[in-house]
């Protein structure tokens, strides 16, 4: 199996979802409180005509680059892209994938966009920057 058969494929609801779930992603993830710094843990990734969410560790992997993918983190993943369905930004082709394991809403800060000014948005993996 191939890490592309490991990844959650969606589909959008709207081709300008894209950029709202784009958006939206970097507002989820992991908060360092001293520092007011967000670090985004999920991306999507448009690849071969489909879009899948995507952990920012399984572009490592896709890239070839050593990985630290960790159950927590597919835990995180797998809450994240069910609330962007919850919320109506997109749909899950395969439900199974996302059914366990499932984070706890306590383990990722989603940051509402007015309070967005108030921190920084860091991204651990920028899709397209070899």
């Amino acid at each position: 199996m191939s890490i592309i058969d490991e990844l959650v494929e969606i589909t959008l609801n709207d081709p300008q979802d894209f950029l709202k779930i784009k958006e939206t992603l970097t507002r989820m993830g992991i908060a360092s409180w001293e520092n007011k710094t967000l670090y985004q843990s999920c991306h999507i990734l448009h690849k071969r005509q489909k879009y899948y969410i995507v952990h920012f560790k399984e572009l490592f992997k896709l890239d070839g680059k050593p990985s630290t993918l960790s159950e927590s983190d597919i835990a995180k993943r797998n809450l994240i892209v069910e609330m962007l369905e919850e919320w109506g930004l997109l749909k899950i082709v395969d439900k199974s994938k996302t059914q366990d394991p499932k984070a706890k809403i306590n383990q990722i800060k989603i940051l509402p966009h007015k309070d967005k000014k108030d921190w920084k948005l860091e991204e651990k993996y920028t899709i397209g920057k070899k």
